[in-house]
């Protein structure tokens, strides 16, 4: 499994969204993208990472930049994770994983003693040219979004 780093092309895809609408690498071109992934819908760390992107939406929006959550849920879930905490982030459903895989973030995890495939959280900060800029792996929610929109201003 490759695991794209800082200085590669980010791995093209194409995605369902919570709302409706199919999304792809190609769709934001010219501008900063910050391609987040997340393990689940409507747990704890997950939601608190997505209200951290919404609550600063507009800021990465005028820093130039947009903010794509990913995870294996289904469309269906997303919207109803996206309506319950008022979310303003854009969630793509890789429910297949080619996605996780292609970004080297669908991994072995261990949790009480007993061990599963599960999505690694992770943070792509993408330029408007389609190279990766950043990579967060194994993120720590807190003080996160933070972090990475410092590094969008930065770009």
């Amino acid at each position: 499994m490759s695991r794209p780093e800082s200085g590669d092309r980010a791995p093209a895809f194409s995605l369902q969204t919570d709302n409706g609408e199919s999304v792809t690498l190609a769709d934001f071109a010219g501008r900063a993208l910050i391609l987040y992934f997340y393990p689940k819908d409507d747990t704890p760390g997950c939601t608190k990472e997505a209200i951290g992107f919404t609550e600063q939406i507009q800021a990465f929006a005028d820093a130039g930049a947009a903010v794509l959550g990913v995870s294996r849920d289904s469309t269906a879930k997303h919207a109803k994770f996206r309506d319950k905490h008022s979310l303003k982030v854009l969630l793509g459903a890789d429910e297949d994983g080619t996605v996780c895989e292609a970004y080297g973030v669908w991994v072995e995890k261990a949790m009480y003693g007993r061990t599963y495939m599960g999505i690694e959280r992770s943070t792509f900060l993408i330029d408007g040219n389609g190279i990766i800029h950043d990579v967060w792996r194994k993120v720590r929610v807190p003080g996160h979004v933070d972090a990475v929109l410092e590094r969008v201003r930065a770009l």
